[in-house]
């Protein structure tokens, strides 16, 4: 056994053996791969192994699309057979919801030239004769569909990576994960130990326990999973093909043909969660007793729609267990805390995402960076909030509803709540109607009564007019927001200025009292995020970011060493936010503070801290709403008592309380971009308008690469877009972000965000385009049905921003 490697990987599943070929295929051959047992044991052996392409995420989209084209040429590199069998699967919708996904499904096809499309039944019928269509609406059919042998695939990743130079070592379990001095770590072994600088914890199963060597937490709990393989099947045996697979996620089952019979598996309400307290080390290629009465219900649902399931008998069933995220997407990524390591736990569907999750894992360990902005599947998404409680609930609130859409706008209530700021309960008794942010409960908009709970679907929802009236009288009068899930942050010390510089592509203000806007650029030359930097004093700077992607951008701020005597530190949860705007805030904070606030002695992109209501607070004269108002931060402590006073000062003036749906469409009616949405990695800054931030007179993180890609032409353009309002009126929907957009029949972008401008009276959606511009007329895909739309040359709401800086 090698004593050195330039990484480990620590589980011999299908995603361990493809992290390893795949870092082989990039050029490290010095790898290894410990398996405690036999290569698949765990959950992999036992896997259905169904592989689809298409997902509500274009960017996974597009990996499962890699992963399904990757097994073919698997067998011909290794002359390992993958099992391989695409005879198609057949996508069915029920519901008006699930056509509506479907069809958006069907338009994101083509434009990424992705082969899904809709099928009538008559042809429906011909793929497969067995299936009863009848309450079918919409019926798509994706011809590359299928399954593989689970087996197959990862003994084809294990040879092509032996190939290529790695070595793979069974039966050797890792007893413990140390990391040294200089960042490298030991892996140790009964076989004996490895240094090496990456530790890739995929031990399936096991993750969490892995993970605990390290002293990492993982929100991670498995599950019982049951599917069952009838006996042969007379009409399967006399036919000469294979038939396609089934997805019928409307009634929570899938299937597909097994030898001559059929699999039928299920997502039960009724589910188990195995393995609380932690997963056994002798566990292998065990299984766990029947209990098919658990999945009655959705066998039930099967019969009535392939009748000769409830004529053939029973060959086997498969009961073995599986392990999920709270979300049940993958914890994907480096460990901000830590060096050197990467963690890639909680697969569900493996064998659809098993090569593109080991082609990104080998970028980003490599390269720096991966390809695709992936940040739907960062571990970073979850912090230490994410509780044993939490995980379990979510977990089981996952698998009972595997098959439930999941809606724009869409929260789950499971395991909630999970922190709670102290003006919760005031915001709740006001009618505050909550959503989950980074584990914090925040107000998404408020109801005329407490009680009320979001409704979910595609289309306008019970929230469509409640926030239209709270951005109205935002526009008319004023709001109050809450932004505390902002994520702040204080630098402070002599070398304060220079690590900001150092950091960030913009010039730090060099007057007291003064803010700057400022990009970070990722490894690719990317947009990594956008901050608000503001300098309270000679030698301290307050700095403001997305919540969501604190501890994203940890991996960024541990790049730059803090200089002697200076210190960086999340005021996050010390520290909560409101931002007042509006027409009328100035006179209504004016009422609470004896500090002058106008235009003169209080500028746009200024500061000040001040009382106000006797509280002191940070005072910022910046709004995301794109109007005139201030951003106010107080201690964590007195955030109850300013709200109160807030609401208070402007009851009479007719300002109100005011959520982040209301935020959301107020931004884009400015046409603001925001993280995650117009700002990823994937995007250079001379596409998303921020390139006028990047000074490159002096040095920063990631300066080359944003050097190199600043001198290229744009690949697309940020624009936005209004929807002709009788489409939205008739479609009763307004785009939301992803949808497709045609030219003519050519695609030529999607958007990013789509909100109702409420008022301006417009549907308006921000958009990454190619090829058109200002004046053009396109379509945008809502509920994957053409919208007409017209680009737009300038915002609606204050394009010339004399409001914002009045």
């Amino acid at each position: 056994m090698r004593t050195h490697a330039q990484a480990v990987v620590i589980g011999g599943g299908v995603i361990g053996c493809s992290i390893l070929y795949h870092l082989t295929k990039l050029g490290w051959s010095d790898v290894v791969l410990l398996e405690r047992d036999e290569l698949t044991s765990g959950s992999t052996w036992h896997a259905a192994a169904n592989i689809h392409g298409l997902h509500d995420s274009t960017n996974i989209s597009r990996i499962q699309h890699y992963t399904m084209g990757l097994y073919k040429e698997l067998e011909q590199e290794t002359g390992q057979g993958c099992g391989v069998f695409q005879p198609g699967s057949l996508y069915l919708a029920q519901t008006e919801a699930r056509e509506h996904q479907l069809r958006l499904q069907a338009a994101k096809a083509k434009l990424y030239d992705m082969n899904f499309f809709e099928v009538n039944r008559t042809e429906a019928e011909r793929l497969h004769p067995l299936v009863d269509f009848d309450g079918i609406r919409c019926i798509m059919w994706e011809p590359d569909g299928g399954n593989v042998d689970p087996s197959g695939v990862t003994n084809a990743y294990a040879a092509g990576a032996r190939a290529n130079g790695a070595e793979i070592i069974r039966f050797c379990p890792v007893t413990g994960t140390e990391q040294q001095p200089d960042g490298t770590w030991i892996v140790r072994t009964e076989q004996g130990d490895i240094a090496t600088p990456w530790v890739v914890n995929a031990a399936g199963l096991w993750g969490r326990e892995v993970a605990a060597m390290a002293g990492v937490q993982l929100p991670l709990q498995p599950t019982e999973h049951q599917y069952f393989v009838t006996e042969t099947i007379a009409e399967i045996a006399a036919m000469d093909r294979r038939l396609p697979s089934v997805a019928d996620r409307d009634g929570e089952y899938y299937l597909r043909q097994e030898g001559q019979g059929l699999l039928v598996g299920a997502y039960e309400k009724d589910y188990r969660l195995w393995a609380e307290d932690g997963t056994p080390q002798e566990f292998g290629h065990e299984l766990f007793a029947d209990d098919l009465e658990r999945i009655e219900d959705n066998m039930m649902r099967a019969i009535d729609r392939v009748p000769v399931v409830g004529t053939a008998g029973i060959k086997r069933v498969i009961n073995g267990p599986m392990i999920w995220s709270p979300d049940s997407n993958v914890l994907f990524g480096p460990v901000p805390e830590l060096t050197g390591y990467f963690c890639c736990n909680g697969i569900i569907p493996g064998f659809s995402q098993s090569g593109g999750m080991g082609l990104l894992a080998a970028q980003w360990i490599i390269e720096g960076e991966t390809k695709y902005d992936m940040f739907a599947w960062d571990m970073a998404r979850y912090g230490r909030w994410a509780s044993k409680a939490f995980t379990k609930a979510r977990v089981g609130d996952q698998y009972a509803n595997r098959f439930k859409i999941h809606f724009p706008n869409e929260e789950r209530s499971a395991g909630r709540p999970v922190r709670k700021r102290p003006a919760y309960d005031l915001q709740r008794e006001m009618g505050a109607v909550m959503g989950l942010n980074y584990g914090w409960e925040h107000p998404l908009w408020f109801a005329d009564q407490p009680g009320v709970e979001d409704t979910d679907g595609f289309t306008r929802q019970n929230w469509w007019e409640p926030v239209g009236a709270e951005c109205r009288m935002l526009r008319k009068t004023g709001g109050v927001i809450d932004i505390s899930n902002f994520a702040k942050y204080v630098c402070k010390g002599p070398g304060a200025e220079d690590w900001l510089n150092a950091v960030f592509a913009n010039r730090m203000p060099r007057a007291v009292g003064r803010s700057c806007l400022t990009p970070l650029i990722s490894k690719r030359g990317g947009i990594a995020g956008d901050f608000t930097v503001t300098r309270l004093a000679e030698d301290e700077f307050w700095i403001i970011g997305s919540g969501m992607a604190e501890r994203y951008h940890q991996r960024f701020f541990k790049q730059v060493p803090l200089p002697e005597g200076t210190t960086f530190a999340s005021q996050t949860e010390a520290m909560c936010g409101f931002n007042v705007a509006g027409p009328d805030s100035r006179a209504m904070l004016q009422r609470m503070t004896n500090a002058s606030l106008a235009n003169a002695d209080f500028p746009f992109m200024r500061s000040a801290r001040i009382d106000l209501a006797g509280i002191e607070v940070l005072a910022l004269r910046v709004s995301f709403t794109g109007d005139l108002g201030w951003e106010l931060h107080c201690a964590t402590e007195h955030q109850a008592q300013l709200y109160a006073a807030l609401i208070e000062a402007g009851r009479d003036m007719g300002i109100g309380p005011v959520g982040s749906r209301a935020l959301m469409s107020l931004r884009i009616e400015k046409g603001y971009g925001s993280w995650s949405r117009e700002y990823s990695p994937e995007y250079w800054p001379q596409e998303v308008g921020l390139d006028r931030l990047i000074k490159m007179d002096k040095d920063f993180l990631n300066k080359a690469a944003a050097r190199d890609v600043m001198v290229q032409s744009k690949r697309e353009s940020l624009v936005l877009l209004q929807l002709d309002a009788a489409d939205t009126d008739a479609s009763g929907a307004d785009a939301t972000g992803g949808e497709p957009i045609f030219f003519g029949n050519k695609g030529v972008g999607r958007v990013t965000s789509g909100a109702y401008g409420y008022s301006v009276g417009m549907s308006l959606a921000l958009a990454y385009v190619k090829d058109v511009g200002p004046g053009e007329q396109v379509d945008v895909m809502v509920l994957g049905r053409p919208h007409k739309a017209t680009i737009l040359d300038a915002p609606p709401f204050d394009a010339d921003g004399t409001r914002l800086r009045g």
